[in-house]
């Protein structure tokens, strides 16, 4: 008999040996973390968030001629629009000072989250074959949407505010100016939080999508981005709506500190606030909640 003969004679002879395996440590690919290891995950997946949404927001018009310029022109010509059908037509300018800087306030401030809103709600629905190929938390796809539009909306604001500043009747810049930048953190956390809360849903019933439009037409309407919000005083419901729609409150603080040099009560504050630390706790554990079903879908 060879060495090798025996050698394979030997290996065959020889007792198995079991080995144990601690099945507490195995889990499930593509299984929900805890909420707090799903937060590190998120947190630690922040250089890729911000490079993706830096790098869209600079291809995000390379098709078209004027490139980025059509995130100023946009607004502009909303804001054109708006002004010969309500502001000429229809009279909607009287009794408000400035009303050019009134409206080009509504209507920057307001397209800032419609984007976002839009965009965050339709995140998972536009990227299924990114989640069906890669394990990451979901939760970055809106958080990445809404950061591309927040970098977007900063020259946006320098265009608005330079709009304001050399259209007559001037406006003089005092220090409350700088209160747009809070206000516009608070938009940003809950333009994120209702996108994520509506995400899923879109997800699951698709032709929700449709509807979108109507509520965003809803939602402009009680924001009074064309017209003064006293035209509301005879109806009281329609007036409680606005004094607690957050897309209202955050324009209220923009115009109240740009053009009427006045500090913005701290109801506003109070009402912007609640909503977007709110929504985005809430989007945030809705999100968390539906992780293991999203590839599935």
């Amino acid at each position: 008999m060879s060495i090798q003969e025996k050698t394979e004679a030997e290996q065959t002879k020889a007792p198995t040996v079991s080995v144990p395996v601690n099945l507490v440590r195995l889990s499930k690919v593509g299984q929900r973390p805890d909420l707090l290891d799903y937060l590190v995950q998120l947190w630690d997946r922040r250089s890729f968030i911000f490079f993706d949404a830096r790098s869209r927001v600079q291809s995000g018009h390379d098709k078209t001629h004027l490139g980025t310029a059509w995130l100023v022109l946009t607004p502009v010509l909303n804001g054109l629009s708006f002004y010969l059908i309500f502001g000429v037509f229809l009279g909607t300018s009287k009794g408000i000072e400035n009303f050019i800087g009134y409206l080009i306030i509504g209507v920057f401030t307001f397209q800032m989250s419609t984007r976002s809103i839009l965009g965050g709600a339709k995140s998972l629905t536009s990227n299924t074959s990114m989640i069906r190929a890669f394990q990451f938390p979901r939760a970055s796809l809106p958080i990445a949407v809404n950061v591309r539009e927040l970098l977007s909306n900063i020259p946006v604001t320098i265009v608005m505010l330079l709009f304001v500043i050399f259209t007559a009747p001037a406006e003089e810049i005092t220090w409350r100016w700088l209160l747009i930048i809070p206000a516009i953190l608070l938009q940003f956390l809950f333009n994120l939080g209702i996108g994520m809360l509506l995400a899923p849903v879109l997800l699951k019933i698709p032709d929700l999508s449709h509807l979108l439009s109507f509520i965003i037409r809803f939602l402009m309407y009680v924001s009074a981005v064309f017209f003064a919000e006293d035209r509301f005083g005879k109806y009281p419901v329609m007036r409680a709506i606005m004094d607690f729609n957050p897309v209202f409150q955050v324009i209220k603080v923009i115009r109240d500190t740009v053009l009427y040099n006045t500090t913005p009560s701290w109801r506003a504050w109070s009402v912007l606030g609640l909503w977007a630390l709110g929504s985005v706790a809430a989007g945030l554990f809705v999100f968390w909640r539906g992780e293991e079903s999203y590839g599935r879908v």
